[in-house]
């Protein structure tokens, strides 16, 4: 925004490149290399220099907003949420919501679903080539650790493969452990693993059908004129008519509006039985 003070943007900026720089030096220490003292030295500093910057900011929004008569909770989510990027936060969130879908996943526990719910799923079209993709990267993971000769890039790429890997699971277990949700009261939740989730209230439903389509795009696919396409497998089977606009936000943070959505449930009549008869 233009409208931001210098020292944000300032922050901003220093966040982005101590963040790039750590990561190099955490993976020179994974693969083995070793860094001067001097380079090791001035990296902390600099990191120490950005830390302090950034507590500077933070304490000057939060001593902005607590004088506008915030309460403490909240004057702390917005100096954060003003110091650290829309898309830095979500990228983190989603990928520590991933993550913690691995030990929902073990142990067969579901989010978001509570007694009397409907819970719908959607991951059947894509099972198996997720089952492939992880299949196809563990053999590349046996197969580099033959052919690569030099140790410390050996060391990387294995970090990276097997990063890789446990990500795909996480985000698969996602979206096991998160499917839609319909409530006895005929609201809906319409979500794809940690990365999309859409309220829907029962008076925003003008109707809703079993609609199989295969749209080509990407996951999450708006036309011009207000359709939303929330794609699993290259398929749709449920089509929402509402009788207004419903905003939605994309994993990004962009906002958007649709009067149409089209999503995929395994057992599209169940669902559409469901928001029919609400409780």
């Amino acid at each position: 925004m233009s409208d931001r003070p210098a020292s944000v943007r300032a922050a901003r900026g220093a966040v982005a490149a101590v963040l790039a720089g750590e990561l190099a030096l955490v993976a020179c220490l994974l693969v083995g290399v070793r860094l001067p003292g001097w380079a090791l030295a001035g990296a902390e500093a600099l990191a120490g220099a950005v830390l302090l910057l950034d507590a500077w900011v933070l304490r000057s929004l939060y001593a902005a907003v607590r004088a506008r008569g915030a309460d403490r909770r909240a004057a702390g989510r917005v100096a954060l949420h003003e110091a650290v990027p829309v898309t830095v936060r979500r990228l983190i969130l989603h990928e520590l919501r991933a993550l913690a879908s691995l030990g929902r996943w073990a142990l067969r526990r579901t989010h978001g679903v509570g007694p009397g719910d409907l819970a719908a799923a959607y991951t059947g079209p894509q099972t198996t080539m997720m089952y492939g993709l992880l299949f196809v990267m563990v053999i590349e993971t046996v197969g580099l650790a033959y052919l690569i000769p030099w140790q410390a890039v050996h060391r990387l790429i294995l970090v990276f493969d097997l990063y890789g890997v446990v990500l795909v699971l996480a985000l698969h277990a996602a979206c096991v452990t998160r499917p839609h949700v319909v409530s006895p009261d005929g609201s809906l939740r319409i979500r794809y693993g940690a990365l999309f989730d859409l309220a829907v209230p029962p008076d925003a439903v003008a109707s809703v059908r079993v609609d199989r389509r295969y749209p080509e795009g990407r996951l999450i696919t708006l036309s011009e004129d207000g359709v939303l396409d929330l794609i699993v497998g290259s398929q749709t089977s449920v089509t929402l008519e509402l009788n207004r606009p419903l905003p939605f936000t994309r994993p990004l943070g962009a906002t958007q509006e649709a009067h149409t959505i089209r999503f995929h449930a395994d057992d599209p009549r169940t669902l559409v039985t469901a928001l029919h008869q609400p409780a």
